[in-house]
């Protein structure tokens, strides 16, 4: 028992040996800095004063092409030339696939000859220059011998009244009235019905031209080619998919605004995009679109922004960092982010007072180019050191 006791009375006399030790290393090292007074360090400094700023919106979106098309055959035909291919260039109109036209040229040049077969019972040339109904060759024969047939009537009519001829001829001569009438009547319907052949003719001879022209399956816009459908001697109907055009110049962007910030961003105003594959690059834009109605599930509003993108830099699909600058302004303390040490999860500065430093822990906010806002810590006058401030202590003594 007396032995156990000696040496927990041992014990504690080590502890305290290593606590005095300890708070003399504490005083040591409190002393040496304290004796960098005798040399006060130069310093650089700015003066902490509160500026209007425009608040940011910074969100994710997703790069898209301005225009995707799938670009469909409109005839039916094998595929005889791949003119374009992935990631080729197109103009607007430019051909991406030929089909064989054999087929197609025999049936434009079968509607030719039908129509005009139609325009030579008409008596004309050209389907645009069509006479009129009475001028037609037929229609003109019935109407003169009608003509001829009324007057022998009225003749016969005469005659008889003075009874120079017999009744009989008379009712020959309304007979034959009769009968130019009708053929003058059939005349007449016929070369409506002849007209409106040509008419169908003329229709059904544009489409075949139509068809043949449509065997040069062509870019809808200027952009790429996304991707090729089609191989070569391929059977492909109408309405078959052949290829896919995107145009990627201008691209835009879609992302989506936080419900309390959608009133101060308006259609217009500028944007900036960063993307991962170019991290030195800032790239602008404006708001071109803003969805009138929230996103129930996100609680945001969707928009759009269109990008520049002339040198085919930025692809669909990227992702993006989306900075906009709104409408609304506040007067906030900013700092040159270069103000700021870093230590263990804490932002901090140090304020002038007097001839030496004071550590101050801050709260910050939106970062802004090389500047950033900050929250509390600090207040307008303050003095805050800019002179190598990873290297400064808390009580350094300095010289302004």
């Amino acid at each position: 028992m007396h032995r156990f006791v000696v040496r927990h009375r041992c014990r504690w006399v080590a502890v305290a040996l290593v606590v005095m030790t300890s708070a003399g290393c504490s005083k040591s090292e409190t002393a040496q800095a304290r004796g960098r007074d005798e040399s006060a360090k130069r310093m650089k400094t700015e003066v902490v004063r509160q500026e209007p700023v425009h608040r940011t919106v910074e969100v994710v979106g997703t790069l898209a092409a301005e225009d995707e098309v799938t670009v469909s055959s409109q005839v039916e035909g094998v595929v005889s030339r791949i003119v374009a291919d992935m990631g080729d260039r197109v103009a607007a109109g430019h051909v991406l696939v030929e089909l064989d036209r054999e087929k197609l040229q025999y049936n434009l040049d079968q509607q030719k000859a039908a129509l005009g077969r139609a325009l030579a019972k008409y008596g004309a040339s050209e389907p645009g220059r069509l006479p009129p109904i009475e001028q037609t060759p037929d229609v003109q024969k019935a109407a003169a011998e009608l003509q001829q047939a009324k007057q022998m009537y009225e003749r016969a009519g005469e005659l008889h009244k003075r009874q120079l001829i017999p009744k009989q001829q008379l009712d020959d001569a309304d007979a034959m009235l009769r009968a130019k009438q009708a053929i003058y009547d059939s005349s007449l319907q016929n070369a409506k019905n002849l007209r409106a052949d040509i008419d169908a003719s003329n229709a059904t001879m544009k489409l075949a031209d139509r068809e043949l022209r449509d065997g040069f399956i062509r870019a809808p816009f200027d952009g790429y080619v996304q991707k090729r459908l089609v191989s070569l001697g391929e059977l492909v109907k109408a309405q078959m998919p052949v290829m896919s055009v995107v145009r990627i110049d201008p691209l835009k962007v879609t992302a989506e605004i936080p419900e309390r910030l959608a009133p101060w961003i308006k259609v217009g105003q500028p944007v900036q995009l960063h993307v991962d594959a170019y991290p030195d690059r800032m790239i602008e834009g404006s708001v071109s679109r803003i969805s009138p109605a929230v996103n129930t599930q996100t609680r945001a509003f969707p928009f759009e922004a269109r990008v520049p993108n002339r040198d085919v830099m930025l692809k669909p699909g990227t992702f993006a960092r989306v900075h906009i600058e709104t409408a609304k302004i506040d007067q906030v303390i900013t700092l040159p982010y270069e103000a700021l040490q870093y230590r263990y999860g804490v932002n901090r500065v140090f304020v002038v007072e007097g001839d030496r430093l004071a550590a101050r822990e801050l709260k910050i906010g939106d970062r802004t180019g090389d500047r950033v806002e900050i929250v509390s810590g600090v207040k307008a006058g303050d003095a805050v050191a800019l002179t190598d401030v990873e290297k400064l202590i808390d009580g350094l003594k300095v010289a302004q």
